[in-house]
């Protein structure tokens, strides 16, 4: 609200009271974007019908690898006498498409020494997939 004090001249004051235009715009422009309808962006397309699905992803072999706290070396369930055996159960696995996992499972109190040796050996043999299964127990 413009005022005017302490004139000398009593003459009519020439302001224009701006408080109500502003008051009238915003009340417009509140109105006009309630009103504005919601544009979608959205693009049409005819996309080709596939006559062919892909085939289903192969699931990879599992092989469980077993160490026990003796040193003894269980492959799939069954025992393995030495290392020579395992490094041939290993080349012929890594000659597989897809290759199979390995599942080791090192008891927690198997020597290091053990099984660094068979991890050295799937190395060696190109094995790709190897994990530690229930790793958990190690943590005391």
């Amino acid at each position: 609200m413009a005022m005017s004090v302490g004139s000398s001249n009593d003459g009519a004051m020439c302001d224009i009271n701006t408080t109500p235009l502003i008051d009238v715009m915003l009340v417009l422009l509140i109105m006009f974007i309630i009103t504005i309808p919601v544009m979608t962006h959205a693009v049409k397309l005819d996309m080709p019908r596939p006559t062919n699905a892909p085939p289903p992803p192969v699931q990879p072999e599992v092989i469980d690898i077993e160490i026990d706290f003796d040193g003894t070396i269980v492959w799939n369930g069954t025992p393995i006498s030495d290392v020579a055996v395992l490094e041939k159960y290993f080349r012929v696995e890594s000659q597989k498409d897809p290759q199979p996992e390995l599942h080791m499972r090192p008891d927690k109190r198997a020597k290091y020494d053990t099984v660094a040796r068979v991890l050295a050996s799937a190395q060696r043999n190109r094995m790709k997939k190897i994990g530690f299964v229930n790793v958990s127990e190690f943590q005391d």
